[in-house]
C-alpha cells in the first residue's frame, strides 16, 4: 500500500501551471483532527500521536508546495513515507487502512496524483 500510494506522487510534480495559491492549497492537508479521531476510532493516546503526526505533515507538504519540479516531488515522497511510516505505529490495521482512503481521497480531490 505504501508502495502504490508513494507511486501517485510521481505524476503530479511536473504539473508547474498551477499558480502558487492553488498550488499553496492543493497541498494544504489540514484536517479536523476530531472528526479524523472519529472516522479512525483513536483512542485518547493515539489521537495525540495522530495529530502531532498529521501535524508534522502539514509542514512538510507546505514546504513541498513552495519547491518546484523534481525537489517537490521528492519533498512530497519523503513526507508521505514518514507519514504513513510514524502512522503504521501508531494506528491498528483497520485504522491505518482507513487512513489510507482518507489520504488518497485528499490526494485525488485536490488534482496532486494526476
Amino acid at each position: 500500500m505504501i508502495v502504490a500510494v508513494l507511486s501517485m506522487t510521481m505524476a503530479f510534480a511536473g504539473n508547474e501551471k498551477m499558480n502558487s495559491v492553488d498550488s499553496t492549497n492543493a497541498y494544504n492537508m489540514s484536517v479536523n483532527h476530531e472528526k479524523l479521531a472519529d472516522y479512525l476510532e483513536l483512542s485518547s493516546d493515539q489521537f495525540e500521536a495522530v495529530k502531532d503526526i498529521h501535524t508534522s505533515f502539514c509542514v512538510d507538504m507546505l514546504n513541498a508546495a513552495n519547491s518546484n519540479g523534481e525537489e517537490r516531488s521528492y519533498m512530497v515522497q519523503d513526507a508521505l513515507y514518514k507519514d504513513l511510516t510514524y502512522m503504521s505505529y501508531i494506528l491498528t490495521k483497520d485504522q491505518y487502512n482507513k487512513y489510507l482512503r482518507v489520504l488518497n481521497a485528499t490526494f485525488n480531490n485536490r488534482g496532486l496524483n494526476k
